[in-house]
């Protein structure tokens, strides 16, 4: 009997012991898919939008030929005879013209300017990852996250209530989603969830490896 009751206490701490392996297991995929996709959203960036990159190249260009136009006057300048005296040096009065200096630019004809989204604050798509158990969420968050760190720490938590054999689910409601998995942005030409799934098996992998019992 001793020896039956031993055989069972092992089997049952082995099975507590696999189980707990497994749960772990599945919560380390879950995170790592969750990562990967909040990791790899893009993040709005007002300088890089169409409407403010065109206003920028014309703004440098304004100041491109104001410099050109200096440089054309200075040549002149130094062109004519009359406006040095006999020691080679300008007559009083006469003088180069200087090209603008990096501030001038910026301040004259606003190069870096914005004129779009001032006062923007990116990270709203990223920051809309939700995680569940059994049924997908609902809706979408005001929760812009341009780092991630605030949606993952979430997932995270949220995850360590998951065990082995329910269904998770990591979703964002936002409208823009779909066309941004679809090469919308510029920053995630191929997508997030795409390239996560590609990934799928080798996360998998890795997690059972890092659990085994």
């Amino acid at each position: 009997m001793s020896r039956q009751g031993s055989f069972a206490l092992d089997v049952r701490v082995f099975a507590e012991q696999a189980q707990a392996a497994l749960n772990t297991t599945v919560r380390e995929i879950i995170i790592e898919l969750g990562s990967s996709v909040i990791r790899m959203s893009p993040v709005g960036n007002p300088e890089i939008w169409a409407a403010n990159v065109a206003f920028r190249d014309q703004a440098r260009a304004s100041a491109d030929e104001y410099d050109f136009k200096v440089a054309v006057r200075n040549t002149l300048t130094n062109l004519t005879e009359s406006n040095f005296n006999r020691n080679g040096k300008f007559k009083r009065g006469v003088k180069l013209a200087k090209p603008l200096t990096k501030a001038e630019r910026e301040q004259n004809f606003n190069v870096n300017g914005l004129v779009s989204g001032r006062g923007y604050v990116g990270g709203r798509f990223r920051g809309n990852w939700q995680f569940s158990i059994q049924t997908p969420a609902q809706g979408t968050l005001d929760q812009p996250d341009p780092a991630g760190n605030v949606t993952l720490a979430k997932l995270k938590l949220q995850v360590e209530q998951m065990t082995a054999g329910q269904v998770a689910f990591i979703v964002n409601n936002l409208p823009y989603a779909i066309p941004l998995e679809y090469g919308h942005s510029t920053q995630a030409p191929n997508g997030m969830v795409r390239i996560t799934v590609e990934r799928f098996q080798q996360i998998v992998d890795a997690a059972a490896r890092n659990n085994q019992v």
